[in-house]
Parts: C-alpha cells; structure tokens; sequence
C-alpha cells in the first residue's frame, strides 16, 4: 500500500463523501460512494495521484448518478430516510437536469459547483484545459437554466 495514499486518505474521503451527498442527499449512500472511489483511487494510485481528489469527486459523483438511475424515480422518492420531501423533488430534478447534460458538461458543472474544485482541479480531473473546463461549464449551466427555468432558481425550499 502506498503511503502518500494512506497520509490522504481522510482528505479523499472527505471530497468523495462530499460529492456523494451533494447528489444524493443521504449519507449512507454518500458513504458508500466515497469509499468505493476510494478503493478505485487506491487500485490506480499512480495513474491519479496527481489529482486524486478531483478524480475522486468525478468517480464518486459517477457513481452516485449511477445509484440514482438504478434505483428510479419512484423508489427513490419512497425511501423512507428523507425527511423533507419538497428538497428530494428538487434533487431530483437536479439529477434528472445533470443526467440529461452531455458528459463533459455535466463534469465540468458537477466539479466546479457541487464539489467545489478550482478550475485548475477540474481540469486536471477531467484531463482537458482550463479555457475547455470554463466553457463547458458555462454551457453546462446554461442547459441547466432552460431546462429547469428561473423559477426553480429562486422557489423558497
């Protein structure tokens, strides 16, 4: 195992989990997410570990779509760990939203502004330049903006 792994494993953690939460809101599943992009990190460690945690947040958000998508609407809507359910409606039209975006503006959007990642983090993660990162994510949230429209911006939660 590898040590510089091991000394940022917290701080991979944290990112993964947070990535995972911001898209699926509970914490369970958060948790798994950020330890199976954990375990993928650790098996190409020398391929990531120059931008391990930018490649940890892509990974765990990936994955946390992908629960999404298994579990469908009406499953995930039934589960019955979410407390307010006007904000899991919200959610998952925001995931409905970012599932529809082509690939690289939904990474370009999910990095910049879910997990909070610098361009440069982004673009590291995404291996393209910043000027490509700037420009789909802009893209990115305009689709975001027509699809969902002005008022769920702005609806009280």
């Amino acid at each position: 195992m590898d040590v510089g792994f091991v000394g940022r494993f917290d701080e991979l953690y944290a990112v993964g989990y947070r990535a995972g939460y911001a898209v699926l809101g509970r914490r369970a599943d958060a948790e798994d997410c950020a330890q199976e992009a954990c375990a993928r990190a650790l098996a190409r460690w020398e391929r990531v570990e120059d931008h391990a945690a930018a490649w940890i947040a892509r990974v765990a958000t990936n994955l946390a779509l992908d629960r999404v998508r298994g579990l469908g609407r009406n499953r995930w809507s039934r589960r019955g760990d979410e407390v307010d359910h006007g904000a899991s409606e919200h959610r998952h039209d925001l995931i409905s939203a970012l599932r529809a975006l082509p690939k690289r503006q939904r990474d370009a959007v999910v990095l910049r502004f879910v997990v909070d990642l610098s361009e440069q983090d982004t673009a590291s993660a995404m291996g393209c330049t910043v000027g490509t990162v700037k420009s789909a994510a802009a893209r990115g949230l305009d689709r975001l903006r027509h699809v969902l429209g002005p008022r769920w911006a702005l609806e009280e939660r």
